[in-house]
């Protein structure tokens, strides 16, 4: 057991040790501080040591708010894109955003560069290059001229942009139509006697023939789309010259949509007696009827070509 006199020296011991301790933390603290202070001059630059690169430091005078300067050594570059800290409009770039470079003046500078110019710096760019016309109508998230259809035709040259998701287009964007091109290959025009009996609707053998013919076309397995129209002589009433034209022209269209790719479409319709051929100068009568008794199918858009 220690004695009083014994007890009284151990708590001296200790209660210097912490004072002491308590002590030189603040010392150390305000030493730190003041190392923040550079002593200016009047017109607010740093006076230097005659050591180079030191500046005197004070701890009289803080500078509010503290002001690092590059004379002093204070200023650096913690992104290490060689653009110092004070002129760099991006001081905190990542290692990738200055992996394709840094602007080196100008009001990016220190920013990753963006040649092209639309919003998307390079180094995530995956189309760095673009011309003013490619970006004319706005980049998506890579850099990439838009493509607001997705039909492989950007906005930019797009003249049919609102074509519907996965329609086959040209090089223009716009749907195969071979009307608005001016190349659709003329109506194959069939008369009725080579298709159908008298006063009937189901196909004959040889017209089934006479289709298949016109199915042999060597681009048929392009063809989207297909028109169909009946027709019929002014013999008889109206109503029923129409009612046998659109049977017709149902049966010419069925037999075609068993035979073509399934996107293909068919349509059919009958005009009855409304679209009669011209009558030729001297042409007998029954001649003349035979001509408007007929089957036209006519090709109205082409798939686009693999």
């Amino acid at each position: 057991m220690l004695n009083r006199f014994s007890q009284k020296i151990l708590i001296g011991i200790v209660a210097g040790t912490l004072w002491s301790t308590a002590m030189t933390s603040l010392l150390a603290a305000d030493v730190e501080d003041r190392a923040t202070y550079f002593l200016l001059n009047s017109e607010g630059n740093p006076v230097l040591t005659t050591r180079e690169g030191e500046c005197v430091q004070t701890p009289n005078t803080p500078n509010t708010p503290p002001k690092s300067f590059r004379e002093c050594g204070s200023i650096g570059d913690r992104d290490g894109d060689g653009i110092p800290d004070d002129e760099d409009m991006c001081p905190d770039n990542t290692p990738e955003e200055i992996s394709k470079g840094v602007y080196q003046d100008g009001p990016k500078k220190g920013c990753p560069i963006d040649t092209d110019n639309d919003g998307v710096p390079d180094y995530r760019d995956d189309c760095p290059n673009n011309t003013p016309l490619e970006i004319s109508k706005g980049v998506d998230d890579r850099g990439c001229p838009l493509d607001s259809d997705g039909d492989g035709v950007p906005d930019y040259r797009d003249k049919c942009p609102n074509t519907p998701r996965g329609a086959e287009v040209d090089e223009d964007g716009c749907p195969f139509d071979c009307q608005r091109r001016g190349d659709c290959p003329p109506p194959d025009v069939f008369s009725s006697e080579a298709l159908f009996d008298f006063d009937k609707f189901n196909l004959r053998p040889d017209g089934q023939r006479a289709l298949d013919e016109f199915l042999s076309h060597k681009d048929i397995e392009l063809v989207h789309s297909i028109t169909v129209i009946g027709h019929t002589d002014p013999t008889g009433t109206d109503s029923y010259n129409m009612t046998l034209s659109k049977k017709r022209a149902t049966t010419v269209a069925n037999y075609l949509k068993s035979r073509l790719p399934t996107t293909a479409q068919i349509i059919s319709e009958g005009r009855g007696e409304k679209e009669l051929v011209p009558r030729e100068p001297g042409e007998a009568q029954k001649a003349w009827h035979q001509r408007c008794r007929r089957v036209e199918v006519g090709v109205n858009e082409y798939k686009r070509k693999q």
